[in-house]
């Protein structure tokens, strides 16, 4: 199914169209909040920020009284905060007095509630009164404040603040037309700059798209525009990595079926030529009957041999296997691997050469490890140079031991090293191997990875190259040297 049906099918919206709704209910919170604290809660907020004003200057005031000029202080604080102050003792006789009210003071002008404050502060548990009282003679709401001075029970005197309360009728009527005129502006203008962003963001997310879709066609070579985001240039960035990768193991996977095929088709033509030449020609001669089924059972072995690397592999990549630790000596394993080769060594003339260190007990997968080294040694059998020198060398380390198959062969180039364990990949220096299916390094992969070791080659140019691995000893363990004990 195409992706533009899969597209279809799933009744995908579009992300503008999202992301413009949620900058628009963003503006409508915006707006709710603007309109609901400065026009329904603007009152009370007003009242209780001059309640706040008042206790602020009254505490001061109180801290202040009886001090060297402190009736100064009195008239700036009056001036500065719209107050009519009055300060009378014990006694009841005015100490100190601000009028900045008229007749519109309650403790001031005709209605004159002094006495009535000063009996309410005496009857109060706190020894403070507040609240906003209306002055009926002016029709006008003001704020009243009163505490004692001193203690309650044997109190110096008493201070009354009154101060103006302004409308907030007429004012909350002038914000309601400012807050008219900017809703208007900030929703034209929230509306644009919505539309621009919503389609500035899905731009390049639809450019991206279009390109996974020449991708998905098999165009590796397509361009991904990320535009002017980061995370949209990351996203660009991590898609051509990735059809970059795609287009080389596309090509490695062609290879590596042409070869696959190649080396299929050879030993099936050759099983076919000789059976047919056994049926025409040697069936009834026992000496070269023999001599064409022995090389038809060869190209059969090889053939079981390519099948079960190819099982292998796909196992081990897959977790189908699972280890099997047990421990060893490497040493000595080694030299049993070593020991295998002499046959091969003097049919063709390779020679191995083994350097041992001391014998150290490893705890790994005995038979996988045996294959790494193996599929190591048979590479190096296949790429050594004219004068067949391959070299195994086991190296103690603090860390584990590290294992070492080189060869004098012709080198692998820097570009191709990361590509060497690849199981698509196939050297420019390839030739016909000796031993082995061409599989042996990708199964040396998948195995270290299964045991989590670490692994590697270094090659120069003309030189040839040395593949290697370290078996990691187990922390939680003591090392074991054959002889010595612990160490």
């Amino acid at each position: 199914m195409k992706f533009a049906e899969r597209h279809r099918r799933t009744g995908g919206e579009s992300m503008a169209l999202h992301f413009w709704c949620y900058f628009m209910f963003f503006i409508l919170v915006v707006f709710l909040l603007l309109w609901g604290f400065q026009i329904i809660f603007l009152e009370k907020f007003y009242d209780r920020m001059k309640t706040s004003d008042i206790q602020k200057v009254a505490a001061h005031m109180l801290n202040i009284y009886g001090t060297e000029n402190y009736e100064e202080t009195y008239d700036e604080l009056a001036y500065d905060n719209d107050l009519c102050i009055v300060v009378v003792d014990k006694y009841y006789r005015t100490v100190y007095s601000k009028d900045l009210m008229g007749n519109a003071c309650l403790v001031h002008g005709f209605a004159n509630y002094t006495s009535a404050f000063i009996s309410q502060i005496r009857s109060s548990k706190t020894g403070t009164i507040c609240g906003d009282i209306m002055n009926e003679h002016i029709r006008t709401n003001t704020l009243v404040y009163g505490t004692v001075i001193g203690a309650m029970d044997n109190p110096k005197g008493y201070l009354l603040l009154n101060t103006p309360l302004v409308p907030v009728g007429s004012t909350e009527a002038i914000i309601k037309r400012q807050l008219l005129i900017i809703s208007a502006i900030l929703l034209m203008l929230g509306l644009l700059l919505s539309i621009y962003l919503s389609r500035r963001l899905a731009r390049p997310i639809a450019s991206l798209t279009k390109s996974a879709k020449q991708m998905a066609k098999g165009n590796y070579n397509v361009q991904f525009d990320g535009g002017s985001y980061l995370e949209l240039q990351q996203l660009a960035g991590a898609l051509t990595y990735a059809a970059q990768e795609i287009s080389r193991v596309d090509t490695l996977q062609r290879d590596l079926i042409a070869n696959v095929s190649h080396d299929l088709r050879t030993p099936l033509t050759m099983m076919k030529a000789y059976a047919e030449m056994i049926r025409d020609l040697s069936g009834d001669n026992p000496i070269k009957r023999a001599e064409h089924l022995n090389i038809i059972i060869e190209e059969t072995d090889r053939l079981a041999l390519m099948v079960n690397d190819i099982l292998d592999l796909s196992k081990l990549e897959s977790g189908g296997l699972a280890l099997t630790p047990s421990t060893f000596g490497i040493r000595a394993k080694l030299s049993e691997i070593i020991d295998r080769y002499r046959g091969l060594s003097a049919k063709t003339g390779y020679h191995i050469h083994f350097t041992p260190d001391e014998e150290t007990m490893v705890t790994c997968d005995a038979g996988k490890i045996e294959q790494v080294i193996c599929n190591l040694i048979n590479n190096a059998v296949n790429y050594t140079g004219p004068d067949k020198q391959i070299f195994v060398r086991q190296i103690n380390t603090p860390n584990g031991v590290r294992i070492e198959v080189q060869d004098t062969g012709a080198g692998i180039d820097k570009e191709n090293l990361r590509m060497i364990f690849d199981k698509y990949y196939r050297s420019e220096n390839h030739k016909r191997e000796v031993v082995g299916t061409g599989l042996g390094l990708s199964i040396v992969k998948a195995i270290m990875k299964l045991h989590n070791y670490s692994y590697g080659v270094d090659s120069t140019l003309g030189k040839g190259s040395t593949f290697w691995f370290v078996i990691h000893q187990d922390k939680k363990e003591e090392t074991h040297h054959a002889g010595t004990g612990s160490h």
